[in-house]
Formats: structure tokens, sequence, C-alpha cells
């Protein structure tokens, strides 16, 4: 994938860069990007602590999320095409 698909990709405006939904997006878009460049470098294991730590950050976020406004959360999942949570 090129960044001119990646740039596209934000579901949300400019002016809510501090809401949850366009954190999670965002977060998304990281993963996307680090999970193409691991396939091309599969033993660069700075890159795959750093995606590690974006998807540990995005799950705790969309923990929150569907705490707190389970609507919200699940839109959000079919919008992004990601698997729900696993709940314990």
């Amino acid at each position: 994938m090129s960044k001119k698909q990646f740039s596209g990709l934000s579901l949300f405006s400019k002016e809510q860069t501090g809401s949850m939904e366009f954190q999670i997006s965002h977060l998304t878009n990281r993963v996307l990007k680090l999970t193409d460049h691991l396939k091309c470098h599969g033993k660069d294991y700075s890159s795959q602590r750093g995606l590690w730590k974006i998807l540990g950050k995005r799950k705790r976020l969309l923990s929150y999320l569907s705490q707190t406004n389970l609507i919200s959360y699940e839109n959000l999942i079919n919008k992004l095409n990601i698997r729900k949570l696993k709940i314990r």
C-alpha cells in the first residue's frame, strides 16, 4: 500500500482530533502502515515493538469506548473493519 491510500482512510475531520473515535481511527491507520512495512522487513524488531504498543493502546481505547458508549463502539468497529474485543 502506498502512502496516498492511507491518507484517505481518515473517517473524521481535523477538528475532532481529541475524540475517542478519531484516536482509534488514527491508530488503525498506523497499524495498517506498520503491517505493510513488516511484510517487506520481517526482521525489523523495533517496528514490531512499536506495532505491539500501538495495538495495546488501541485495545485500551476500544475497551473504554465499549464500556462508555456501546453504540459508538459498534459503529466504529463496523467502519474500520476490525474485530470486536474478547470479553474476559
